[in-house]
């Protein structure tokens, strides 16, 4: 596909404080009320991480929580919060790295992040930290369909959080989880305008777009969902789970 001219991204209204319960698609439809922003066909939602793991109830009281003797050695060597470790351990398939007060693992869910996606920021409670979403495609897919049906068109949808990176200062958003399009495109096979074959270019569109979302959004601004428009995305039952490497093929775990 040739790049887009012009690519928009859009914010929504503010929201309120997401507890669980909450019906996020009520929420999407009073934020965009609240500046008259009114959806079109092409466009592509992101939503992030935080507020659908809130209404989904993936939140621990860390008053419940009895540390582990490998939690509590490790809070106590670097300064944390042993029943957050705790949960960190709970939620991790695989420990990566843990050093220097820096504990990287496997989620249940694939991912290679910092402390399994646990997080205590924007929760709304010194002792409550949130989790990643159990099924974040499933979570797209659900909004997705409501969406759609609602607006008679179809709304592709990306969960997005924020990942630090091997080779790279600083974190960015990207996709955990998707419906409706693909999470890269590739482009092995091409030819270049010097008639190079391409034999390794595979974008991760689903990232790069939730990449830029995050400028929009802001961590701070209480901005959790934006809109994409103009990009001419590849309709497709895509997964978050497309965009994570082979075990085999990361030099990095």
């Amino acid at each position: 596909m040739p790049a887009p001219a012009e690519i928009r991204v859009l914010a929504l209204g503010r929201f309120p404080e997401v507890v669980p319960g909450m019906d996020l698609v009520a929420l999407i439809r009073t934020a965009a009320a609240e500046v008259a922003f009114a959806f079109q066909a092409g466009d592509i939602l992101v939503v992030t991480q935080k507020i659908v793991s809130k209404a989904e109830g993936a939140l621990v009281d860390l008053t419940t929580v009895e540390p582990s003797d490998l939690a509590q050695r490790w809070a106590a060597a670097w300064s944390k919060d042993a029943r957050q470790i705790e949960v960190v351990l709970r939620e991790s398939k695989h420990i990566v790295r843990m050093l220097n007060g820096v504990l990287i693992t496997e989620t249940h869910g694939g991912f290679i992040c910092a402390n399994a996606g646990v997080d205590a920021s924007n929760v709304g409670g010194q002792d409550i930290v949130c989790l990643l979403p159990r099924d974040p495609d499933g979570s797209a897919a659900a909004l997705r369909a409501t969406l759609s049906a609602e607006l008679g068109f179809d709304l592709p949808v990306i969960i997005s959080d924020s990942f630090g990176r091997a080779w790279r200062h600083g974190i960015i958003n990207v996709a955990i989880g998707l419906s409706g399009l693909a999470a890269v495109t590739d482009y092995r096979g091409q030819t270049d305008a010097h008639g190079y074959l391409l034999s390794a270019s595979i974008l991760a569109v689903a990232d790069e777009l939730a990449a830029a979302a995050e400028l929009i959004m802001g961590k701070l601004d209480g901005r959790p969902v934006a809109v994409i428009r103009g990009y001419a995305y590849d309709p497709a039952e895509g997964s978050g789970r497309d965009l994570i490497m082979d075990p085999a093929r990361d030099l990095f775990r």
